[in-house]
């Protein structure tokens, strides 16, 4: 890669893209369905602050690691169980669902049952 930017600077919609290795109109459907606000420009250029950056990594993580749905992240961020923009509350899973067994899923179940119990 030519020029690598610093931490704090914005990038482009393609430059998010290429380092999250998801195409760009999945960047601009997360827009539409979480708190992701680039800035635009004329052409509608978009321009994703440090803060845009750091919550596309984590909804990145949280949908291709860890197992959750698009619904399940905006319950997180709308109930404020991320840490920030670090870990969820209390993951579900410890391991992303490709390598999750039965015995795994019926004890998320079981989790499952018991918060919406409480």
């Amino acid at each position: 890669m030519a020029g690598v930017k610093a931490d704090g600077a914005f990038r482009t919609i393609g430059e998010l893209s290429d380092d999250l290795g998801v195409a760009q109109h999945i960047l601009r459907y997360w827009e539409t369905k979480f708190p992701l606000k680039p800035l635009q420009r004329a052409g509608n250029r978009r321009y994703y602050r440090p803060a845009d950056v750091a919550l596309a990594r984590r909804i990145h993580q949280l949908l291709s690691q860890d197992g959750y749905t698009v619904r399940g992240v905006q319950k997180l961020l709308r109930e404020g169980r991320l840490n920030g923009l670090g870990e969820a509350a209390e993951p579900l899973l410890e391991e992303p669902m490709s390598d999750v067994s039965g015995s795994d899923l019926r004890r998320v179940r079981d989790r499952l049952r018991r918060a919406l119990d409480d």
